[in-house]
C-alpha cells in the first residue's frame, strides 16, 4: 500500500448556501477553515456558479485540500438510470476541472420512482448489492481519478443490521482500496436508536479505512407506536449534541489513516445569527480536538484505487430493483406502520435477504415518516 503524510485538517461542508456562507465566513477569513468539502452534485444543474465561489473552491484544491462528497447518485439501486449515468459524466468533467483529494458518496439507495428523490435507506446485505456496488464505485473511481469512499448510513430496521454494516462497508469498499467516512452523529443515531453501548459500536466498523469524520446535529422524533420512545434522526438541522463531541474525541486516536474531521449543518439550521455564531463555536471545539490528535507519521494507506476495468452495460438486479421498487411504494403510501408492515409481508421482500421479519416496529415506522416527508 502506499503511505503518505497524513496530518488531519479540520473542515466544514460548505456549499453554495447563503446561511452556511454566512455561518462560516468569519472562519475562512480567519483562515481557521484548513480544508473544504463540497456536495458537488448539488450545483450540477446550476446555470451558472459564480465566480467569487469557483475561487473559493480553486484555492482548496489548489491546497491539496478540497473533498468532494455525492447526494444524488443512488450507489445501491438495482436499476441503472440515465440520471446515475449523467451523474457519473458530470463527476468527470468536475473532478477534471477541481483537483479533488477524494470523492465520497452514501450508502444505500433512494426512495422515489426513479430512487434520486427520496430518502436514503438501506438495502439487504446480500451478494448482489456487493456485486452492483462494487461495479457502481469501480465508475465512479474511473470518472474520478482519485480515492473513493463511502458514509456509513445512520438509518437501520434491526440491530442486526447494526452489527453487519461496517463488515459490508468494508466488503464493499475493498476492491476499489476505498475508504470510509465515519459520521459520528450516524453513530450517535444507533447509540440510541437500538441501545448499543459506542465501544461496541464502534469496534464493529473498519477503523483502518476511516480517512474522514463527520460530525453534525440532527433531532428527536416521537414513537406513535412506543409511548415514551424516542427515535434519533440525522436531520442536520441543529447544533452537535455533547455527546458527539465526547465520540469525537474517543474516535480520533483509534483512525490510523484519518485525514479530515468535517463540520456539517444544513443552511436551513443557521438561519439567525446565534445559530450561526454556535456554528462557529463547535468548529472551534472539533478544531481544538483535532489539534490534540495530529500527527507526522505517515498513513498507512492513500486510498489510491487501482484502475478500474469496467464491464459495459452497467450491473443491474431486475429482482432488488423490483422489491426496491416495492418498498418505496409501500413506504410512501401506507396509513399506517402496520398496513406498511402487511404490505411487507405480501411483498417480495418477504423472507428474503432483506430479513423484514426483523425489522423494529418503531424504525419501520420512522422509515414511513422519512419516505413520506420526502415524497412531499
Amino acid at each position: 500500500m502506499h503511505s503518505e503524510q497524513a496530518p488531519i485538517y479540520s473542515a466544514v461542508a460548505c456549499n453554495l448556501d447563503a446561511n452556511i456562507l454566512g455561518a462560516a465566513f468569519p472562519l475562512l477569513e480567519d483562515g481557521r477553515i484548513e480544508a473544504l468539502e463540497w456536495a458537488f452534485d448539488t450545483l450540477f444543474w446550476a446555470e451558472q456558479i459564480p465566480d467569487w465561489f469557483t475561487n473559493l473552491l480553486d484555492a482548496y484544491s489548489q491546497a491539496g485540500r478540497l473533498v468532494g462528497h455525492g447526494v444524488f447518485f443512488s450507489l445501491l439501486s438495482g436499476r441503472w438510470t440515465p440520471e446515475q449515468q449523467q451523474w457519473l459524466a458530470h463527476l468527470r468533467q468536475v473532478a477534471a476541472r477541481f483537483g479533488f483529494d477524494h470523492i465520497t458518496e452514501h450508502f444505500g439507495f433512494f426512495t422515489g420512482q426513479n430512487f434520486h428523490h427520496g430518502a436514503p435507506l438501506p438495502v439487504p446485505y446480500s451478494r448482489t448489492a456487493l456485486r452492483l456496488g462494487h461495479d457502481r464505485l469501480g465508475r465512479i473511481a474511473e470518472a474520478c481519478r482519485c480515492p473513493v469512499g463511502l458514509e456509513n448510513l445512520a438509518f437501520a430496521y434491526s440491530l442486526d443490521e447494526v452489527k453487519r454494516h461496517g463488515t459490508f462497508l468494508d466488503e464493499l469498499l475493498a476492491p476499489v482500496n476505498g475508504f470510509v467516512i465515519l459520521d459520528l452523529h450516524n453513530l450517535y443515531c444507533q447509540l440510541h436508536n437500538f441501545a448499543v453501548p459506542y465501544d461496541e459500536l464502534l469496534a464493529l466498523q473498519p477503523l483502518a479505512r476511516v480517512r474522514e469524520i463527520h460530525i453534525s446535529g440532527g433531532s428527536w422524533e416521537d414513537s406513535a407506536l412506543v409511548p415514551g420512545r424516542r427515535i434519533r434522526r440525522d436531520t442536520h438541522d441543529e447544533a452537535v449534541p455533547e455527546e458527539v463531541f465526547e465520540l469525537l474525541a474517543w474516535t480520533l486516536p483509534r483512525c490510523p489513516n484519518l485525514k479530515y474531521v468535517v463540520l456539517e449543518q444544513l443552511g436551513s439550521g443557521l438561519t439567525t445569527e446565534q445559530s450561526r455564531a454556535q456554528f462557529r463555536h463547535e468548529f472551534e471545539r472539533m478544531a481544538a480536538l483535532v489539534e490534540q490528535h495530529r500527527r507526522a507519521r505517515p498513513a498507512t494507506n492513500a486510498f489510491r484505487p487501482p484502475l478500474p476495468g469496467l464491464s459495459s452495460p452497467a450491473a443491474e438486479d431486475a429482482a432488488l430493483h423490483e422489491q426496491q421498487r416495492q418498498l418505496s411504494h409501500i413506504l410512501e403510501t401506507a396509513t399506517s406502520c402496520e398496513q406498511a408492515r402487511e404490505q411487507l409481508q405480501a411483498s417480495a421482500l418477504a423472507h428474503t435477504d432483506w430479513r423484514i421479519e426483523q425489522w423494529e416496529p418503531h424504525m419501520l415506522e420512522t422509515a414511513v415518516r422519512i419516505a413520506q416527508k420526502w415524497k412531499e
